[in-house]
Order: C-alpha cells, then sequence, then structure tokens
C-alpha cells in the first residue's frame, strides 16, 4: 500500500514539475516570444540600453508596438540610421514615440535609465579598461 501510495506521489509531482508549478523561470525565459537579453546600441554613442522584458512584462507593450513602424525587427537596423540620434527622439521617432514625458518619461530626462555609458558596455561584457584602451589605439 506504502509503495502504490509513494508510486502515485511520485507521479503527482512529476506531474506538477512539467506543469511549471516548481519553475525556476527558466522556461518561461525560453518560452517567451522577445529576445530576453537586453539590446545595447552602441552607435552613435556608446552605449544604449533596451530591455524587451521591462517593456513587455512591465509597461504592457506588445511586439507590434514598435515593429516595424519605429524599429525593424532584426537588432541593429536602426543604428545604421542616419537619424538615429537623440533629435530624432525628441522628434516622436525611434524610442521617442513613447518617451514624450506623457506616455513614458521624456527622452530628454532620466538619460542614465537608457544611457549606460562606455563603463556600463565594459560591465556587461567584462572588458577591463586596459583591454578597452588596446582595442582603440
Amino acid at each position: 500500500m506504502k509503495k502504490k501510495l509513494l508510486l502515485v506521489l511520485s507521479i503527482f509531482v512529476v506531474a506538477l514539475g512539467g506543469q511549471g508549478l516548481f519553475s525556476n523561470g527558466l522556461a518561461d525565459e525560453e518560452e517567451a516570444d522577445y529576445p530576453t537579453e537586453p539590446i545595447v546600441f552602441i552607435q552613435p554613442v556608446k552605449a544604449v540600453i533596451f530591455d524587451h522584458k521591462f517593456h513587455v512584462e512591465e509597461a504592457g507593450l506588445d511586439c507590434e508596438s514598435c515593429h516595424d513602424d519605429l524599429f525593424e525587427q532584426a537588432a541593429g537596423t536602426a543604428e545604421e540610421n542616419d537619424d538615429f540620434k537623440m533629435q530624432a527622439l525628441y522628434e516622436g521617432k525611434y524610442c521617442g514615440a513613447c518617451h514624450d514625458g506623457e506616455t513614458a518619461f521624456a527622452s530628454n530626462t532620466k538619460c542614465a535609465v537608457c544611457h549606460i555609458g562606455v563603463m556600463g558596455y565594459n560591465r556587461m561584457h567584462k572588458v577591463d579598461g586596459e583591454a578597452e584602451e588596446k582595442v582603440h589605439h
């Protein structure tokens, strides 16, 4: 009798685990229909970070909110555009479509939220200052 009960409990636990009740979040990461790693723009300045997860899960945006009217799907495409600069954001293009001071904080405020700079980029990519200097000289 104890063996049958143990077997039933084991099946129940495995079934619950398969349903994600004991999930550590990896299943959510694997099932996300957006890039889970932040996108880091390095042009025209190094570096500006964009987090899909925040914009989808916290701000409630969907893919069509930005793609393809504001940004093409392929990362880095906007950086190739000559107008991918702060002035374009102030004119309501790219991130500026929402970061207008009404929908979300204005593009000309809270700079450090997005602009992580060279040091932030280096921390993300585990580049030390000496190695960075060698790359540029």
